[in-house]
């Protein structure tokens, strides 16, 4: 093992064994590729003209070994580190399924179940928690409730038993395409929507007020337990998309957004069941593109939602995520008619951490580059997070469809290493210095 990366191991051991229970462990930077504010759920505190923003790090020590020999070994073993630290942490939230992936801890879908099913499932001792028919996909998902003395493996391993049948499964929390919570200040933004440009569709996290976005038509809504609440990782991707301010131009600036937030500042959260009642409702809101920067394990019922989805016309835009090619393939972007994006640096090589999707369709600029930060100022930003919106925006600006993707083709360029079709909105990054971008 080289000896960069057994430093990087230890650090990552360190700060593991350092964190509190429901709270990501926030350090300041570690060194490796400073100043990068690396794609993750950066959450929310309330406003505070004092906060002090640090960067997630783990997501710094993934951006350090991203630079270790190319080691993707090394990646790999981050992320599983990263992902057992984040189910340790919250323990009365989260459980693991059998390949270590974080889950909702006692809940289980049940998609569409038949009548004679669900009695099957109440007679061994199962509890409904929810039953819920999702609104614009449309699905029926009703989350049960494991027997007395089940943990939740042993809880999905009997359904199956007494309902072969039935589709069942885990509900799979979903990180935006990187990891921790920052916390950060600022409001939520607020805006009146005019009448302006069919709206571009996000599932993130919250968007805090900011400059860049004083003028733009935003519409937020709330889908996990703590509602709306504004967030880094989502604010950064909005700027990308809508911003205006100065020399900061994001790449659909003028178009409104309809935000879902699926974290509501709480990285339990962002499930399955949540992410497709986000789509649901954007569906619903008649979107023609939706931003979708978040990774997670195959599950059935996203598989379904983003199938009806894309059944109505809507294009899914999803980012490829940073954990390396050895990482198992990412969702939704590797589910068939998503267009999955990877991210490339200003010399136009694709990101050594990104993602390897069952298949690639972009490459946008992803790195060397700032976004906005909740309630002032720029970061650096790097991450196939931080990708998606570019592609995104151009699909808006095409009007979504058939004839936008052909046109976003038409307009991809060539570039370095796995970059899919081509790169595209590659004068779209705004350099840090332009902004005076924190690092």
């Amino acid at each position: 093992m080289p000896r960069p990366y057994h430093r990087t191991l230890l650090a990552l051991s360190a700060v593991i064994m350092t964190g509190s229970e429901g709270h990501a462990q926030l350090l300041p930077s570690l060194g490796g590729v400073p100043g990068q504010v690396v794609g993750g759920v950066l959450g929310t505190t309330p406003a505070s003209p004092t906060s002090t923003v640090v960067v997630p790090v783990i997501d710094r020590l993934n951006n350090v070994a991203s630079t270790v020999g190319g080691n993707t070994a090394s990646l790999l073993d981050l992320r599983r580190a990263r992902l057992r630290a984040l189910i340790r942490d919250n323990r009365r939230f989260l459980d693991a399924d059998r390949d270590g992936n974080p889950v909702r801890k006692g809940e289980l879908i049940a998609i569409d179940p038949p009548a004679d099913t669900l009695a099957r499932a109440r007679g061994a001792g199962f509890r409904v928690l929810r039953d819920e028919r999702i609104e614009g996909v449309p699905l029926r998902v009703v989350t049960l409730a494991p027997p007395d003395g089940d943990d939740t493996r042993e809880g999905l391993a009997r359904l199956r038993r007494i309902a072969p049948e039935g589709e069942f499964d885990y509900d799979h929390v979903f990180e935006p395409a990187g990891t921790s919570l920052m916390p950060l200040g600022g409001a939520a933004a607020a805006a009146s929507v005019q009448s302006r440009p069919a709206a571009i569709g996000m599932i993130d996290g919250g968007v805090s007020n900011h400059p860049s976005l004083r003028g733009a038509a935003i519409e937020q809504r709330g889908f996990a337990a703590n509602g709306a609440r504004p967030s880094g990782h989502g604010t950064a991707v909005a700027s990308l998309m809508a911003g205006a301010d100065g020399k900061f131009r994001g790449a659909a600036h003028g178009f409104p957004l309809l935000v879902a937030d699926v974290y509501g500042g709480d990285p339990t959260q962002g499930s399955a069941v949540t992410i497709t009642r986000a789509l649901g409702w954007l569906t619903s809101r008649g979107v023609r593109v939706i931003n979708m920067s978040l990774v997670g394990p195959s599950n059935p019922l996203l598989e379904r939602a983003v199938a009806a989805a894309r059944g109505r016309g809507v294009l899914i835009v999803a980012a490829v995520g940073n954990d390396g090619p050895a990482a198992p393939p990412a969702y939704p972007a590797s589910y068939p008619g998503v267009i999955a994006v990877t991210g490339v640096d200003n010399r136009s090589r694709a990101l050594p951490e990104a993602g390897k999707p069952l298949h690639l369709d972009f490459a946008a600029p992803g790195a060397d580059m700032a976004a906005a930060l909740p309630g002032s100022g720029y970061a650096a930003v790097r991450g196939t997070s931080f990708a998606a919106p570019f592609v995104t925006a151009r699909l808006a600006i095409g009007g979504g469809g058939a004839a936008a993707v052909q046109a976003v083709t038409r307009e991809a360029i060539s570039g370095r290493g796995k970059v899919g079709k081509g790169i595209v909105c590659g004068a779209c990054r705004v350099s840090p210095s332009d902004v005076q971008a924190k690092r």
